[in-house]
C-alpha cells in the first residue's frame, strides 16, 4: 500500500491518493479530498495491473499540485 498525502498552503484542506492491491490480483486507487475535521469525498477506481494504477495515481497527484496542494511533512506513508 502506498499513500500520498497533500495539503493546501493554508492547511485547511487535504487530498490523499492511495494505491493498494486486493485478493483478486487487482489494484485500486483511492482518492480522498476535503477539509480537515470533516468527512471527505472519495473516489475508488480498479485496475487490472499496477502500471495503470500508478499512472492514474501520479496523474491525480500532479493535478492536485497544480491546484495548490503540496506533499505534507509526512510525505509518503507506506503501509499502516
Amino acid at each position: 500500500m502506498l499513500n500520498l498525502i497533500l495539503h493546501t498552503s493554508n492547511a485547511g484542506r487535504f487530498y490523499r491518493v492511495e494505491i493498494s492491491d486486493n485478493l483478486f490480483g487487482e489494484y485500486t486507487v483511492l482518492r480522498e479530498w476535503g477539509q480537515h475535521g470533516r468527512a471527505g469525498s472519495q473516489c475508488l477506481r480498479w485496475f487490472s495491473n499496477l502500471r495503470d494504477a500508478v499512472t492514474a495515481a501520479e496523474t491525480s497527484r500532479r493535478l492536485a499540485q497544480r491546484r495548490g496542494y503540496h506533499l505534507s511533512e509526512a510525505g509518503v506513508a507506506k503501509g499502516r
